[in-house]
């Protein structure tokens, strides 16, 4: 990825200042000469729109937010100004100056609309920050200090405003009492500060020039080296994946996690502002020596299997088989804003049209018209992919053809990335914004709430999710990395009862789910690792361990991410940029193939040709939860559980289907199921007698008082229990129906009987044809 830079031969301002963007293809820029220019790059002309009077020396600006709402309008039409006087000024798009507000003691050094549009936040050399209405009314000094504040951002739920004081870096929320937080952020003055509604994160610019990154709590995520001049400037790209840096000579293009991609030295003097377009694919800089510095990202890469594409220009992409060298030019009507391959398909976005190419003829694309052209987020899966375009989600077949767009209270779309939302064949997850406990569950192919319509809900904050891709819809699992970094799993379908949420590991920095089979792959600690099969929690969470494979992680050095795990291959981005392909065992995802074939012989088959015991402990658990006892008994017995495979014998001599069931489910620790089922056949000794067993005294009772059945024998085996230890009865329920009752142990034993046989005549007349 790489900066393409162009700039004008003379420049149209004396000293420039600051510049913005209205729409993709249109900018505003302002300077020390008063005069407040439109720059158009589709025509390449520039038009003075305002000359301002001669005391208004401009500082700052920042274009009024589109509205999130239905009434979306297509641009901004008005901006606020920060001037040297003191003042900031409301203008519209053609220049008039609707108010002028005395805002501080010497100059407004910045002033930013929050996200809604609802509120304005201006800093000065007067150390003050204050926040005004959307009309120009005072509404509170939010904090004062004795040194110029020269930056200042909103937070991404415009709650909190982050600001400078010298070296240190402020967070303090909008309510009265809440706790700042302040910490030294760099060794210089700090010029500049940018916080990104999407992912989180902060950047700082200072003097001592360094930029550098934090996440919301003030923890440094990165620090550069030092440059040769202060950095000026820094801002974020609108999704969150990129900025930009800014100093004398210098623009520079890095990742969210600090590397940087690219560096050009144009020849502009300082850049003192930078704005991204509002489709994310280009910069433009507002320069020392008066000139407009635009940059166009270009030459991004994506990769699948054996086939490399590459945005060659902003209409052109360059596609590469690896395996023959083959290469095709893919050509668009207009810019390129997104794209994404996966799943033998490449989609691409453009400003008004959306492209889906298939692997095997890049001739023939389907096409078809975006509704509003701000493609913010492409996701695949098998079947269909989905658009964040604008205001809404989308989901589209392969074959071009509108499926459903889903769709909840709230929803903010300017804020969704690919960590907070996940698609399957069947399912799209969404983590909620407002409240981050919450993960809302859809249907693909209505948009409607899936199941009973609840959402899943957590009792830590989420950070990332990931829906399993293989298997039923009934199965579906969904993955997720909570804000204490557990590594958490659940089921999708919750019909009523509430679905267990499960703990995988700890410590989990980062996940993806294989594009074939269903195996989990995650960076824990300092260690590699992966599920074969994370199902197993659900049937036999001692032989969890055994379904792993681990190894060491630290030649990834510090927070490395999963870019993908493709096939047998996970690709591995470490912190300095750098790409790792580590290559795991390709004999799991056959096992995985073979189970849900029901191929069970050759699953047999394949286990004992590999040897491992990893392979074994999948293989047992899938037998169980496929409900397939003779396979898991080989299984086991291969791992060496000598006592399950025992209990898997004892099941095979029970009487009846329903009798086996309940113990297959009681194997795998669903203990109501499996009272549910054999209370269902009418076997109510047997679903007394499991509580019993599990020392459920009080559930056993309960059954046997409401049945009106086998009181005696509950009381007898909790007497026989008590004076095991030497206890006395305290439980008022056990000593109430124990009241003149005489245990009878000869008799308890026939009626066991009675009920043992009775079971086994259910059974072979239920057998009978």
């Amino acid at each position: 990825m790489r900066l393409k830079i162009s700039l004008l031969k003379e420049p149209k301002h004396i000293l420039l200042i600051c510049v913005g963007w209205t729409t993709a293809e249109e900018l505003y820029s302002c300077s020390d000469d008063h005069q407040i220019v439109k720059w158009n790059l589709l025509t390449s002309e520039t038009t003075q729109i305002v000359k301002l009077p001669d005391d208004i020396y401009p500082i700052d600006f920042h274009w009024f937010p589109k509205s999130l709402g239905v009434k979306k309008q297509t641009q901004a039409e008005s901006f606020v100004l920060t001037s040297s006087d003191g003042k900031f000024h409301l203008i519209s798009k053609l220049g008039r100056v609707e108010k002028s507000v005395e805002a501080h003691c010497g100059a407004v050094l910045a002033g930013r609309w929050n996200y809604e549009g609802t509120a304005l936040v201006t800093v000065g050399e007067d150390g003050q920050i204050k926040i005004w209405s959307k009309t120009g009314m005072l509404r509170s000094t939010l904090a004062q200090q004795g040194t110029p504040v020269y930056s200042v951002a909103w937070g991404p739920d415009s709650e909190k405003v982050l600001y400078t004081a010298g070296k240190q870096l402020i967070i303090k929320p909008l309510q009265p009492n809440a706790k700042v937080l302040q910490w030294k952020a760099h060794d210089g003055i700090i010029l500049k500060v940018d916080w990104n509604s999407v992912n989180d994160l902060i950047l700082s610019a200072g003097e001592d020039c360094k930029y550098k990154v934090w996440d919301s709590y003030g923890r440094p995520l990165y620090n550069s080296q030092p440059h040769e001049h202060p950095i000026t400037s820094v801002a974020w790209a609108p999704d969150g994946e990129l900025f930009a840096v800014g100093s004398f000579h210098t623009l520079r293009l890095c990742d969210k996690t600090g590397w940087s991609y690219a560096l050009e030295k144009p020849n502009t003097g300082s850049i003192f502002n930078i704005a991204w377009s509002i489709d994310g694919t280009q910069i433009a800089g507002a320069c020392g020596n008066g000139h407009v510095v635009f940059a166009h990202v270009v030459e991004q890469h994506w990769e699948w299997k054996n086939f490399q594409v590459t945005l060659t220009k902003r209409r052109a992409m360059q596609v590469r088989n690896v395996l023959n060298d083959a290469v095709d030019l893919l050509e668009f009507r207009d810019r390129v804003i997104k794209a994404s391959l996966n799943y033998a398909h490449l989609v691409v976005s453009t400003s008004l049209q959306c492209y889906v190419f298939s692997t095997k003829n890049w001739n023939t694309p389907i096409i078809f018209d975006l509704k509003e052209g701000t493609v913010s987020l492409i996701l695949q899966a098998e079947r269909h992919f989905l658009l964040v375009d604008g205001s809404s989600i989308y989901l589209y077949s392969y074959e071009g053809r509108f499926i459903s767009s889903p769709k909840f209270p709230g929803m903010r779309t300017d804020i969704l990335n690919a960590q907070t939302v996940s698609l399957s064949n069947d399912t799209i997850a969404i983590r909620d914004k407002a409240d981050e406990k919450i993960i809302f569950l859809f249907e693909a192919s209505t948009g409607k709430p899936l199941g009973d319509g609840k959402f899943l809900s957590h009792k830590n904050e989420i950070l990332e999710i990931a829906l399993d891709q293989k298997g039923l819809t009934n199965d579906r699992k969904i993955a997720f990395i909570d804000k204490n970094r557990d590594l958490c799993i659940t089921s999708v379908k919750r019909f009523g009862k509430e679905e267990q949420i499960i703990k995988l590991g700890t410590m989990v920095h980062t996940l993806a789910w294989n594009d074939t089979c269903n195996i989990l792959c995650g960076l824990q600690d300092t260690r590699f690792i992966v599920w074969y099969y994370p199902n197993t929690v659900y049937v036999d969470r001692d032989i969890l361990p055994k379904t792993l494979y681990e190894r060491d992680a630290s030649e990834f050095s510090k927070n490395p991410h999963i870019v993908s795990f493709v096939g047998n291959q996970v690709t591995i981005r470490r912190a300095d940029g750098s790409l790792v392909h580590i290559s795991i065992s390709p004999y799991p995802a056959i096992l995985h193939e073979y189970v849900s074939s029901s191929k069970w012989e050759d699953a047999v088959r394949l286990c004992r040709f590999v040897k491992e015991q990893t392979m074994w402990a999948c293989l047992a658990a899938m037998a169980v939860a496929n409900r397939d006892m003779t396979t898991a008994e080989i299984a086991y017995a291969a791992i060496g559980e000598i006592d399950k495979v025992q209990y898997i014998n004892s099941i095979k001599n029970l009487p009846s289907k329903e009798s086996k069931m309940a113990h297959i489910l009681l194997f795998s620790g669903n203990i109501q199921e499996a009272e549910i089922v054999l209370l269902q056949a009418g076997l109510v000794y047997q679903a007394i007698q499991i509580n019993i067993n599990l020392y459920n005294w009080e559930r056993a009772l309960e059954l046997a008082v409401k049945y009106k059945t086998h009181v005696d024998t509950v009381l007898a085996y909790r007497q026989k229990f008590l004076e095991t230890f030497g206890k006395q009865e305290t439980n008022k329920r056990y000593l109430h129906y124990a009241e003149g009752l005489q245990i009878d142990w000869e008799k308890i034993k026939a009626k066991i009987e009675m009920e043992i046989t009775k079971e086994r005549e259910q059974s072979s007349s239920s057998l009978k044809p």
